[in-house]
């Protein structure tokens, strides 16, 4: 008797310690199914808030459900160590994440949508926070799982890993660097189509080499990447080093002046 006694006293002790260990998942203001699981896998390792100074920009509806164009920025003073574009309802749910390093906080991109699907901005800032925010777009879907469209043209090695920029001056002491890599971004989920993507994308001064910007790219960017960025103004010009899963390094010398938009130098 006095053993049933101890054991359901101790259990009285260790239910609300479980209780008070169980994880408390935000409330999210666009009601997503998927959200309980974006956060654990993608946002649980810092705190989260909802917060309309994380401003995500895109369309209503995707007209095209592999070149939909999306741009985040950060408005808030906190500095921030990494942003990241989240699309709840694709199989790949993350689309890319960018450090700004000596860059503004603010990107813009054209990706890949499955289907009607929540797409987030979410930015850490050096206090250990991320400010999520975002906006359902419709779309009739399939972005993900189709093949490249790339691929079908005559001849499409010839120009794989070419490269296009462009430099405009913008306000304060930023510039918009705006540039395209031709490249087939096959996600691997098409029948019979193989991951082949580009993972890494450094942006550097291109006298002194130093690191400006950087992004790690998943499957749902788009094919050929098209990506904008404003970079502190210099007169030497940026470096693009990009990388796929193969191996394969591209290279280009973007002058400072270079518009419009043109093939540039590759190595």
């Amino acid at each position: 008797m006095k053993l049933i006694i101890k054991i359901f006293l101790m259990g009285c002790l260790w239910i609300p310690s479980f209780l008070a260990s169980a994880e408390v998942v935000p409330e999210d203001p666009l009601q997503s199914v998927m959200w309980e699981f974006v956060y654990k896998t993608h946002l649980q390792t810092h705190p989260v808030q909802f917060d309309p100074q994380v401003e995500v920009i895109t369309p209503e509806r995707a007209e095209n459900s592999m070149q939909f164009p999306v741009s985040v920025e950060w408005t808030g003073e906190e500095e921030v160590v990494k942003m990241v574009l989240l699309a709840d309802l694709n199989p790949i749910i993350k689309v890319m994440t960018y450090f700004p390093h000596e860059a503004r906080p603010s990107f813009a991109a054209r990706i890949k949508i499955q289907q009607g699907s929540p797409i987030r901005g979410a930015v850490l800032t050096v206090d250990g926070v991320w400010h999520v925010n975002g906006r359902y777009v419709d779309a009739s879907g399939g972005g993900c799982t189709a093949p490249s469209v790339a691929k079908s043209l005559v001849a499409w090695e010839n120009h794989y890993g070419e490269l296009r920029a462009a430099v405009w001056p913008g306000q304060s002491d930023y510039d918009r660097l705006r540039f395209m890599v031709m490249h087939p971004m096959d996600t691997g989920l098409a029948d019979g189509i193989p991951r082949f993507i580009i993972e890494h994308v450094d942006v550097r001064d291109a006298t002194d080499d130093r690191l400006l910007a950087k992004m790690e790219l998943h499957e749902p960017v788009s094919e050929n990447p098209f990506i904008s960025l404003d970079l502190k103004h210099t007169q030497n010009g940026y470096k693009l080093y990009l990388r796929d899963d193969s191996g394969t390094q591209m290279e280009g010398v973007i002058d400072s002046s270079a518009s419009p938009l043109k093939t540039v130098s590759t190595e």
